[in-house]
């Protein structure tokens, strides 16, 4: 069974992907992005995956790759373009090599033109493909930096790309239309600058005028890039996606901090334990924890004030659904140490852990 998830970052418009073999769980990445590491870790652990490897479609312009903090975190391998000029990584892709994960395998093809390091990873049952900046949904990347050469990218899209089935499925590195994907076929067909019978002439001319703004972050990002997004600095990198430091906390895919029931215990004299819920459950048969504040959720946002906001908050329910809607309000309301309590009451008492009221 092939797990798969294309994940976005919005702040660059860039697609991330996920893809593991069942039952073993070993999985790789493409494209991470620097800013978006928790998340992904998050999902890698929640879905019980073990990540063996981060690959690049190309040195990015736009963001610094996350695969060299991924690395840090998770111990997979950096994998990138031998013709990207990057340094740092555990191995160097070339046309034809294949990179294996459990019993998958994803079959690299050389599509050089927008850099002159770009690579297109196609699944072993040619059923996926992931073009990064070569070809893009109704698009194609541009070719006016990074070595970019449009005859290239047209020989690298009717040769590597188009040559795969009609119902292959193509995912892009970007997309700034809310689009997510294609197929050979529609491309094939429909793509404005290269479908049909467009040739190598009316193309390059079309993207030697294109007459694009500077990328933002290409003096940033690149040369972060190069080094496989390993920054000067380590110390200051691990600082910028540092996990909170006052209670054993991880980071959900959803996007909230979390504390475990012995992590709350042993830190409840350091922390405000905010319960969410309403009265009648408070003193129902859940009970609560000793020294909790009573703030139902719906009252939350203007009773705020009620807390300190020196002091880390942990937030409780029931089943960790509204508590977890509770520390958004709180970051909101200015607060910076938050934490859900996973699993709520519910959790709390199964694992033991000491309530006041309640029935036993």
């Amino acid at each position: 069974m092939l797990v798969f998830r294309q994940l976005f970052d919005p702040q660059s418009s860039t697609y991330s992907y996920l893809l593991a073999d069942r039952p073993g769980g070993e999985a790789v990445l493409i494209d991470p992005v620097f800013e978006q590491v928790q998340r992904d870790a998050a999902l890698i652990g929640e879905l019980g995956l073990t990540l063996v490897a981060t690959l690049e479609t190309h040195v990015h312009a736009d963001h610094v790759t996350g695969a060299w903090l991924m690395k840090c975190r998770l111990g997979s391998r950096i994998m990138v373009a031998a013709a990207s000029g990057a340094n740092g990584a555990d191995r160097y892709l070339a046309q034809d090599d294949v990179v294996g994960f459990g019993d998958r395998r994803l079959f690299v093809r050389a599509t050089p033109g927008h850099t002159s390091g770009c690579l297109t990873y196609v699944l072993d049952d040619h059923s996926l493909a992931f073009t990064g900046d070569c070809l893009l949904i109704r698009g194609s990347g541009r070719t006016d930096f990074q070595q970019g050469d449009a005859a290239a990218m047209y020989r690298s899209i009717r040769e590597q790309i188009f040559t795969l089935p009609d119902d292959c499925l193509l995912y892009p590195a970007h997309d700034y239309r809310g689009l997510t994907v294609t197929s050979v076929g529609e491309e094939r067909r429909f793509n404005p600058r290269i479908g049909g019978e467009i040739g190598v002439g009316d193309f390059t001319g079309y993207l030697n005028n294109l007459r694009l703004a500077h990328p933002k972050m290409i003096d940033v990002a690149v040369p972060a890039n190069l080094r496989c997004g390993r920054p000067e600095g380590d110390d200051a990198a691990a600082a910028s996606l540092a996990e909170p430091g006052w209670a054993p906390l991880h980071y959900s895919f959803a996007g909230v901090w979390e504390i475990d029931p012995l992590g709350l215990e042993e830190h409840s004299r350091d922390v405000q334990i905010l319960d969410v819920r309403e009265p009648d459950e408070f003193t129902g048969p859940l009970g609560h924890i000793r020294g909790a504040v009573l703030i139902p959720l719906g009252e939350l946002a203007g009773r705020s004030g009620e807390l300190a906001k020196e002091r880390p908050v942990v937030a409780v329910c029931r089943a960790g659904g509204r508590s977890a809607q509770a520390t958004n309000i709180l970051l909101q309301a200015g607060f910076k140490d938050v934490a859900n309590l996973a699993g709520g009451m519910l959790r709390w008492r199964a694992e033991g852990h000491p309530v006041e009221g309640g029935s036993s």
